[in-house]
């Protein structure tokens, strides 16, 4: 018997015990479907966070209306805050006084860039920017040059693109000085962003920055026009000071009552970057050992399954040995069958953590956090399909052993 009917045999056994291997399956589908849903889920929100971060040089705030990801605070109270608005930024700007490097911007993602007759994918970023973006933040251009004071107050159509969007538009061709188009705005390029790479599977280079001016003008609707504020101490010493001077300006513009907590969010970067890894970790920790001992127990399940199935098919067996099957052949034959049951569970569970996980991304992205890309988990679905295997191999030798060594004459006899 080839491999493929033992493939055959298992697939008819769960049809045969509907109910059985249906409980037996879905606990190998939970196992499998817990890992890979907290694994991309987690992955997602890493991602989105170190992205955000990584433009952050050191010494840096930032400040936001609401929580860049949520650790369990009521979204509905965060939603209700009032917009940070672009004049409050400015003023905000101008009253800082342990520093002045203070960058006002914003993003909208899922964007598509045009020239001519090329377009790239929708997934481009668009950031709207002031003039001090490069100063405050670890973005630096390779060619060309950034976005000037007077450009922003006057809204000037300029961008500067990422080397994905020159790959993409202009890949024989110097992109500085050509036009792209956005929306049906057309923009002069300026500059091209210096190469970063990727961080966590997402591409800093696949980006296109505008002034923000014209960015609030064109591409932000009422609740996705805050803005965000990033502020770079003048040291790492003045980080604290700097950012108590800011929580109190930005109190005092959003005129929030001495006994009333701040109706924005300011972190250091590295002090949010460190609470986040520390959260997702957690949770995927448990994640993971929720969903192994979901997998132990189906292992113990899919034994049980295969020592029925060898009592039940004992006359079988019996014949097969009567004429000239060798041990090794019954035992390859039991220990396929228990590999293929695993696998079934495991697709089904695979099927589901990516569906879940590519659901919630999408419900969080259209509810309060549009910079999150859903990251489908290809490590993690070779290692479920891999630790099927190792449960079918480890949980099915005994019954495939037993098998293998009944009594051809009394298995025979067997009815």
């Amino acid at each position: 018997m080839n491999a493929f009917e033992s493939i055959i045999i298992a697939v008819d056994a769960v049809r045969s015990q509907k109910l059985r291997s249906g409980l037996t399956l879905l606990s190998i589908g939970i196992g499998v479907f817990a890992i890979i849903a907290a694994t991309s889920l987690m992955t997602t929100l890493n991602r989105a966070v170190t992205g955000q971060l990584a433009d952050l040089g050191e010494n840096s705030l930032l400040i936001q209306r609401t929580p860049t990801i949520n650790f369990g605070t009521n979204w509905a109270k965060m939603r209700r805050r009032k917009n940070i608005t672009y004049m409050q930024a400015k003023e905000f700007r101008d009253r800082m006084a342990t520093t002045n490097m203070v960058a006002i911007s914003n993003q909208n993602p899922g964007q598509t860039i045009k020239s001519g007759e090329e377009s790239t994918n929708p997934d481009v970023t668009l950031i709207g920017i002031d003039d001090m973006y490069f100063t405050v933040n670890a973005v630096s251009v390779s060619s060309g040059r950034p976005v000037t004071e007077a450009e922003v107050n006057t809204s000037r159509p300029v961008a500067i693109v990422g080397e994905d969007i020159v790959t993409a538009l202009f890949p024989r061709i110097d992109p500085i000085g050509q036009r792209i188009t956005i929306k049906n705005q057309t923009f002069s390029v300026i500059g091209v962003l210096t190469k970063k790479g990727g961080v966590m599977g997402q591409s800093q280079d696949n980006r296109v920055l505008i002034p923000i001016t014209v960015f609030n003008k064109y591409y932000t609707w009422e609740w996705d026009a805050s803005v965000d504020i990033s502020v770079k101490a003048v040291s790492k010493d003045m980080l604290p000071v700097t950012m108590d001077e800011a929580t109190g300006i930005m109190r005092a513009l959003r005129k929030v009552k001495p006994w009333e907590e701040n109706s924005f969010e300011i972190d250091a970067n590295d002090a949010l970057g460190g609470q986040f890894v520390g959260f997702t970790t957690a949770l995927l920790v448990v994640a993971w050992i929720s969903g192994l001992g979901a997998l132990i127990a189906a292992g113990i399940g899919i034994m049980n399954m295969m020592l029925v199935s060898v009592k039940e098919r004992t006359r079988e067996i019996g014949v097969r040995k009567a004429l000239g099957a060798r041990k090794r052949w019954i035992v390859r034959q039991f220990l396929i069958e228990s590999i293929t049951l695993c696998q079934l569970g495991g697709i089904t569970g695979m099927i589901g953590g990516v569906l879940t996980s590519w659901g919630v991304t999408e419900i969080l992205r259209n509810s309060n956090m549009p910079m999150l890309m859903f990251v489908f988990p290809t490590s993690t679905v070779i290692f479920s399909v891999a630790i099927c295997t190792i449960i079918g191999l480890g949980f099915g030798i005994y019954p495939a052993w037993r098998a293998a060594n009944l009594d051809p004459i009394e298995a025979l006899r067997y009815e």
